[in-house]
């Protein structure tokens, strides 16, 4: 099954560069959304049920969406989380 990785991020965020590195040394693809930006606006809404906040309510950037067949897998904002959910997919 392919995995779509939507990465959400925002300009000058140094999680998010880490984030984007990360997945360039894994050889990882994803289609980056620029949540400054209109079209990523419209498209990180598509996932608001998923996505995880803080506890102020904002959503936590970088945000990496994975989805198989269309459906959420798994919401992941870290490398670390990343790296454990790819370990369970053994």
């Amino acid at each position: 099954m392919a995995i779509d990785y939507l990465l959400f991020t925002y300009p000058n965020c140094r999680k998010c560069e880490d984030l984007k590195a990360y997945l360039k040394d894994a050889a990882i693809a994803a289609r980056e959304f620029k949540v400054e930006e209109k079209d990523g606006r419209l498209k990180i809404r598509e996932f608001l049920g998923h996505i995880k906040r803080d506890d102020k309510g904002s959503i936590i950037l970088p945000t990496l969406v994975l989805q198989e067949d269309g459906t959420v897998a798994a919401v992941v904002n870290t490398r670390q989380e990343l790296e454990t959910w790819l370990r369970s997919r053994g």
